[in-house]
């Protein structure tokens, strides 16, 4: 029998071509008509969405990505694509990126492996947190292009590794090696995105998903109770959404005398508009605002060794074969 040949597909939410309120409307119009994420009947959303937000939030948004676009582009798919290239060196099978919402897409990401000739992809979105709004959503797109393929390749689809040791290890490490080139400082802010909280009360485990990874790195980070906190960011509309909200959050540290903090946000594979601009800009603002003094925001694992090491080892976990002798 002829041995499988295995491929890897590494997929996130995706971005907007150029930071310009023309290419911010057309990746928020297939972003935000998932069902996935929005889940109002479509004869209410629709005229909402189309009437009122895609006419108003690209050229608002549009700004805020022009603050953090680099000369290669968009910081979620240039980090995203030295994943993708450094993951195949690396495991020596072929590897490809596939966006959502945005080019390169989910489903020619997935031609372009049979083109290779691979009959077994392990598919790994870069959301570490479960969440029917991102991991089920990929899913989604990946079964709807499957079925309209006379021959589908095997899949073993990675839906979550929020507390898979190599994971831990990685973002505990990043935070070490953070606190080794700057002083520690006293407070440690998690931040993951945010969903809205009827998504949870009617069986979303995104929350504890993240609950679980902050008290795993707490523990092997041995800091008390008292020293860190956990809050949710990027809410859209007027719904209550997952709490607490990290802009209160922000507001509300140095009110406690907490008047230096450290800021990770570990739910997010790579920097993005989410981390660089709401963050470690507008973050801070509010931040200091409140009269907080230091703030530090840790970066993403990117394209570090740190997450192609721990890639490789959850897709080795993944596969019954290794891929590679790590």
């Amino acid at each position: 029998m002829t041995q499988s040949k295995t491929g890897i597909l590494i997929t996130n939410i995706g971005t907007p071509n150029e930071p310009t309120p023309k290419a911010v409307k057309q990746y928020l119009a297939k972003f935000l008509h998932d069902k996935r994420v929005i889940e109002l009947p479509r004869i209410i959303w629709c005229p909402i969405l189309h009437g009122i937000i895609l006419n108003t939030r690209p050229k608002k948004s549009a700004k805020l990505y022009e603050k953090i676009w680099t000369k290669d582009g968009s910081p979620l798919l240039v980090h995203c694509k030295n994943i993708s290239d450094k993951l195949q060196d690396k495991l020596k099978v072929p590897v490809e990126l596939g966006m959502n919402y945005s080019d390169p897409s989910i489903p020619s990401a997935i031609d372009n492996l049979i083109e290779k000739g691979v009959s077994n992809i392990i598919a790994l979105p870069l959301y570490p947190q479960y969440s029917a709004t991102t991991s089920a959503a990929t899913f989604d797109i990946i079964a709807k292009h499957f079925k309209n393929m006379r021959n589908i390749p095997s899949l073993s689809f990675i839906d979550s590794y929020s507390t898979c040791d190599p994971y831990i290890d990685a973002i505990t490490n990043l935070i070490k090696t953070y606190w080794d080139k700057k002083s520690k400082i006293n407070h440690l802010l998690f931040s993951f995105h945010g969903i809205p909280q009827s998504f949870v009360d009617k069986g979303d485990k995104y929350a504890y998903f993240c609950q679980q990874t902050v008290d795993k790195i707490t523990k092997k980070l041995q800091i008390p109770t008292d020293a860190w906190s956990i809050s949710f960011q990027s809410r859209l509309g007027f719904a209550k959404w997952l709490g607490p909200y990290t802009d209160n959050v922000l507001k509300e540290l140095p009110e406690k005398g907490i008047t230096d903090v450290d800021v990770i946000c570990p739910g997010f594979a790579v920097d993005c508009l989410e981390t660089l601009e709401e963050i470690n800009i507008r973050g801070k603002e509010i931040y200091q605002t409140a009269g907080g003094k230091t703030f530090n925001y840790i970066n993403a694992l990117n394209a570090s060794d740190l997450q192609i090491n721990m890639l490789a080892k959850i897709l080795n976990i993944a596969k019954a074969q290794p891929i590679l002798d790590i």
